[in-house]
C-alpha cells in the first residue's frame, strides 16, 4: 500500500485531526538526497508535517516550510500542495550523530536549537501569507506546534517520527496534527493531552503496522472519531528541462555567451530531486533573447 493521509474530526467536531503514513515518501526523499541517518530523520519529520499542512489547503494552493537552524544540516526546505504532493531537501545531507540520552535520533543537534521556522503559503492571492517563529527545540514537532499556536493562533499538537534501517533506508515514518476548534471543552482538551503523552512514538506505531486511522483511534477512541477523507501522499517534483530552460532565459545574453565560451554548455541541478539537466551550446543559443 502506498503512503496516505487521513482527515478527521473528533468529539462532535471540537477537534480537527490529520494522521499520515509517509514511509515510502521519506525513503524517496532519502534516496534522492543521499541523506545519512540523523539528516534523514530531520528531513523526514519536516516533509511529513508539511504534507499534513498541505492537506489543510484547497485547490491549487501550496506552501513552503523553511527551517533555518544553527545546526550542521543547515537549511531544510519543504514544499507541499493540497493534492498530497510533497518534496524537500537539506543543505547538508551527510549528517549523523549517536543517539541522544533518550535513545532517540538526535534531530535537535542536527537542526540546531536557534534559528527560525517560516511558512509561506501561496493561496492564489496577490500576496503570499507568511508566518515566522523562532525555533524552540529543534525537534521539529515542538517547533511546528509553536508555529500553529503563535502564528496561526490554533492550539495544536504535532507529532512526527522517522525510523531508519542500518542500511540507511527508511523503516517507518508518519505523523499527526491535532487541532482544537473554538469552543472545545477543557475536559476534552485534558483527555487528549493525556492520551497524546501516553501513546508510543508515532514511528513505532507505524513500524508495528498501525494505519493512520488506527493511530487516530488510539488518540481519541473509535467511538469519538469521524473519518472524512483519505488522500495519497507522494514525493513529487515538478522540475523539468523546460522549466530550467525558462530560468536560463532570464539571464542576460552576455551571461549565456559566457556559459557557451567557458563550458560549451551548461548543467542545471534541481535541489529537491537532484535531477541533472544538460544544455549544449546550441540549446543555450536558442535561449538567448532576440
Amino acid at each position: 500500500m502506498g503512503d496516505y493521509l487521513v482527515k478527521a474530526t473528533a468529539f462532535q467536531g471540537m477537534v480537527r485531526a490529520y494522521a499520515i503514513q509517509s514511509t515510502k515518501t521519506i525513503e524517496e526523499a532519502r534516496r534522492r538526497q543521499d541523506t545519512w541517518v540523523t539528516a534523514s530523520a530531520a528531513l523526514g519529520r519536516a516533509i511529513t508535517i508539511t504534507a499534513m499542512m498541505g492537506a489543510m489547503l484547497k485547490g491549487e494552493d501550496k506552501l513552503t516550510a523553511k527551517i533555518l537552524g544553527n545546526g550542521p544540516v543547515g537549511a531544510i526546505i519543504t514544499d507541499a500542495n493540497a493534492r498530497g504532493e510533497v518534496r524537500g531537501y537539506v543543505s547538508n545531507p551527510h549528517v549523523d550523530f549517536d543517539k541522544n540520552e533518550n535513545g532517540k535520533l538526535d534531530v535537535a543537534r542536527a537542526v540546531g536549537t536557534e534559528g527560525s521556522l517560516s511558512i509561506v503559503k501561496d493561496l492564489g492571492l496577490k500576496e503570499y501569507f507568511t508566518g515566522q517563529v523562532p525555533i524552540v527545540s529543534g525537534e521539529l514537532s515542538e517547533d511546528f506546534t509553536y508555529y500553529f499556536a503563535n502564528s496561526e493562533q490554533v492550539p495544536s499538537a504535532v507529532g512526527a517520527g522517522v525510523l531508519v534501517n542500518p542500511d540507511y533506508t527508511i523503516l517507518a515514518a508518519g505523523g499527526f496534527i491535532v487541532q482544537m476548534m473554538p469552543g472545545a471543552e477543557e475536559d476534552t482538551i485534558t483527555k487528549i493531552e493525556k492520551q497524546i503523552s501516553s501513546i508510543p512514538s508515532i514511528s513505532a506505531l507505524i513500524e508495528k503496522g498501525n494505519s493512520p486511522e488506527q493511530i487516530l483511534e488510539q488518540l481519541f477512541g473509535k467511538e469519538n472519531l469521524k473519518i472524512h477523507e483519505t488522500m495519497p501522499i507522494t514525493f513529487s517534483c515538478p522540475c523539468s528541462k523546460d522549466r530550467l530552460g525558462a530560468a536560463i532565459q532570464s539571464f542576460s545574453n552576455e551571461e549565456i555567451d559566457k556559459m557557451i565560451e567557458e563550458d560549451d554548455g551548461a548543467e542545471a541541478f534541481c535541489h529537491f530531486c537532484n535531477e541533472k539537466y544538460v544544455f549544449d551550446a546550441e540549446e543555450l543559443q536558442a535561449l538567448k533573447s532576440k
